[in-house]
């Protein structure tokens, strides 16, 4: 039987604090493997510091930005010059096109011009029309011009609520 423990783990409270609103989370012990809930893929994940920083980001667009769980992707594979490439999440539009792209970074991590450089990338293919990079203490929002080709630095993502009223 499977050892199971809501909003305990060891390691837990070894996990930095990061810059979010505070957020329940269920965790698990398996085996010494301390895992945490993923809402979208609906199973335990081992629970490493990039996967703490995507949880938050999670709980932030779902709870505190309405956007719809059943809209997000994570952990989506992608062919990008011949080579698979995984993309941290993707939230897509009512269509089923990508609206925001999603790289998260280990708190550790620096954000640097080479971690923009991969989201944008992405985006390539992807064409949403947002990105956010963090690291969990760290969060840059921006909005893509394609007519300009560049990303413009936003306070913060609108609300889905905002964006669905402009029809997404």
């Amino acid at each position: 039987m499977q050892q199971f423990r809501t909003g305990y783990l060891q390691n837990v409270e070894k996990m930095l604090q990061l810059n979010f609103p505070h957020f329940e989370f269920k965790f698990r012990n398996i085996k010494s493997r301390q895992e945490i809930f993923d809402p979208v893929r609906h199973k335990f994940v081992k629970l490493t510091p990039e996967e703490w920083v995507r949880q938050h980001l999670i709980a932030y667009l779902t709870q505190v930005k309405g956007y719809p769980l059943s809209m997000i992707g994570v952990e989506k594979q992608l062919l990008l010059n011949n080579l698979l490439k995984r993309f941290d999440l993707v939230i897509f539009n009512r269509n089923g096109s990508p609206l925001l792209l999603v790289e998260c970074k280990a708190p550790g991590i620096k954000l640097t011009e080479n971690t923009f450089d991969q989201a944008a990338r992405y985006n390539i293919l992807l064409q949403a029309e947002y990105f956010i990079i963090s690291n969990g203490f760290e969060h840059y929002f921006c909005r893509i011009d394609y007519e300009r080709k560049q990303y413009l630095f936003i306070e913060d993502i609108p609300d889905f609520i905002k964006l669905a009223g402009s029809g997404v």
